[in-house]
Order: structure tokens, then sequence, then C-alpha cells
């Protein structure tokens, strides 16, 4: 099963990259807390903690705000945004 997805990285400000560096040991820091849980456990959409759901809602701002994306953006937007800027840079 894929679990990553290559898009074309942004071009982040040491700011931005440095807020997106701390949401994502946040969502690290929030995983260790439950050292007997799965990742499937931790994951689940309905029992999933609340600090691990906000320390990824905090990082997906973080990125959608280095990309220049609205906030506020459908899922389904910014996956096609991201495959657009995938096309503009294998389109050579």
């Amino acid at each position: 099963s894929v679990v990553y997805n290559n898009f074309p990285w942004c071009e982040p400000t040491e700011k931005q990259r440095a807020d997106i560096e701390k949401t994502a040991r946040a969502i690290l820091d929030a995983r260790a807390k439950y050292p007997d849980c799965s990742l499937a456990d931790l994951y689940d959409e309905l029992s999933m903690p609340a600090d691990l759901r906000k320390a990824h809602q905090d990082n997906d701002r973080a990125v959608m705000k280095a990309y220049g994306f609205r906030p506020t953006m459908r899922e389904s937007d910014c996956v096609a945004a991201l495959f657009s800027l995938y096309k503009q840079k294998t389109d050579l």
C-alpha cells in the first residue's frame, strides 16, 4: 500500500520551514505519548487522540501556508493543485 506521496516541494521561507519542523516534531511527540498503541490505533478516525489530531492539523496548516494555499482549501482542491505543480515540473 502507498503511505507516502511525492509532490514537488514548495520553496518555504526560513520561518515557514521552522514552523513545519516544529509541527512535525509535535506529531512525533504526540505519538510518543502512546507507546503501547499501534499506528492503526493512533490513526483510527473515531479514537485518534486529540493531541495527535491537533498536531496534524497544525502541520497541515503550516505546509499549506508554505505552498500559498488557503487554510480553508478542501482536500480535493489541494490534491488538484499539487498535481498541477507536479505537471508543471515534469512537462519540460
